[in-house]
């Protein structure tokens, strides 16, 4: 099955910041295994992102007590750091510091803005999103991945993103792309159970 769809054949866009990874359906890496990953920075020197679509059920407040607020789960971003905590945002200029990733979309900023902002209420979580750790590579390895077929580039729709990155967001992603890619998220995850 595996050979049937040669992933990096899919992939028509070159990978750059503000773009999503889709991963190829027999990855069974714990990170990676049917994740979507957004592309916060890619250039020369590397890349990094993270897994939209590994959400927790912990809670952000147990992990730091600042936070008030129960409505917040943290998602696994990758295997990079994964004591420390990162968020994407829809904030934009609201919090100083925050880095551009796309129109609409940011990441970073000032962390007692954002601690304020949710222990007031004023912050919702389509607003924002927590990650544990986060996706690296290093010069030229996600080409590297992207030519051996392991993730499929493709853009994406902020709202979207932020609202319904769910666990099933990999397949729901696929399917909005239509063809090949439809066929590719009804792929099990076992190809011998085909």
């Amino acid at each position: 099955m595996k050979d049937l769809f040669d992933v990096s054949k899919l992939n028509l866009i070159e990978p750059t910041k503000g773009l999503i990874l889709i991963s190829e359906p027999f990855n069974d890496d714990q990170y990676f295994q049917r994740s979507v990953v957004c592309l916060c920075e890619h250039n020369e020197d590397g890349s990094f992102g993270y897994v939209v679509n590994n959400q927790t059920d912990v809670n952000l407040s147990a992990l730091l007590p600042a936070i008030k607020s129960k409505e917040f789960k943290v998602s696994l971003g990758g295997p990079m750091s994964t004591s420390s905590v990162y968020y994407i945002h829809t904030l934009g200029d609201e919090i100083e510091g925050s880095v551009k990733v796309k129109n609409g979309l940011y990441t970073g900023g000032d962390f007692n803005q954002i601690t304020t902002l949710i222990n007031t209420g004023l912050i919702s979580n389509s607003e924002i999103h927590f990650f544990l750790g986060y996706s690296g590579w290093s010069k030229g390895q996600l080409k590297e991945e992207i030519n051996r077929g392991s993730w499929i580039v493709s853009e994406f729709n902020v709202k979207d993103l932020m609202q319904n990155s769910t666990h099933n967001y990999w397949k729901k992603t696929l399917e909005k792309k239509g063809g090949k890619y439809q066929t590719i998220s009804n792929f099990p995850l076992d190809p011998s159970l085909n």
